[in-house]
């Protein structure tokens, strides 16, 4: 499952951002970085497809903003903190 969640993911994300953005190649080096990051959270024992997708999208977006792969890694994974957070604040319905 975790090796699908991440090409799943990655692909979901990495289609996006070529649609955004005309002129970038297949195999750009932001893609591997983007697969290493999702693989990363899949090995920390992250399995929530959802959010896989989210923080892909969302890596893609600051590695842009940023240009430093670290800082965009540190932005997302607060990001990803602050909607885990919100998720176990809300009650189950």
């Amino acid at each position: 499952m975790t090796s699908q969640a991440t090409e799943g993911a990655c692909a979901f994300a990495w289609r996006n951002y070529l649609l955004r953005h005309n002129g970038i190649s297949e195999n750009d080096t932001r893609r591997s970085a983007l697969y290493r990051y999702v693989a990363n959270l899949c090995d920390t024992g992250e399995d929530d497809f959802d959010l896989l997708q989210i923080a892909a999208v969302a890596y893609l977006k600051k590695l842009d903003e940023l240009h430093d792969d670290r800082a965009a890694r540190l932005a997302v994974d607060n990001i990803l903190a602050e909607r885990l957070e919100s998720r176990s604040a809300q009650p189950d319905t």
